[in-house]
């Protein structure tokens, strides 16, 4: 039973695909063909799906995304690209909040305790001799 309204379905959508212009195929199909995947889906887990329903749903799916250009973006996408977004920029901003939070020590420069010049080691020499 479920085979047979699987076919008619199918044969609404290659139906609708027919009879639609190209530029309004995708809105016009848009619901017969959303139905004939849920059926699909639904006899492809009860495994009830024989061959020659598969390679008609396979037919299907290729008119519809290929020579038609038609395709359902799929929603699971854009939280992934978000979280994937804001992953890559948190080592940036947590080493930029922490170059701007914390305290910059000042830098001195510490002289040697050696001789300064030539001069004074000379004098330094004279005076032990």
């Amino acid at each position: 039973m479920t085979r047979l309204v699987f076919l008619a379905t199918l044969n609404q959508t290659l139906t609708c695909f027919e009879k639609n212009q190209q530029t309004e195929l995708c809105k016009s199909c848009k619901g017969i063909y959303g139905e004939l995947n849920k059926l699909y889906n639904r006899l492809d887990k009860s495994q009830a799906v024989c061959i020659d329903m598969e390679d008609s749903m396979n037919t299907t799916h290729r008119l519809w995304s290929t020579s038609f250009n038609c395709s359902v973006p799929r929603a699971e996408t854009v939280p992934v690209i978000a979280v994937s977004s804001f992953m890559l920029f948190l080592p940036v901003i947590f080493y930029l909040s922490s170059f701007l939070h914390s305290e910059q020590k000042k830098r001195k420069l510490i002289h040697p305790k050696r001789a300064k010049s030539y001069n004074t080691l000379m004098n330094i020499q004279d005076k032990l001799s």
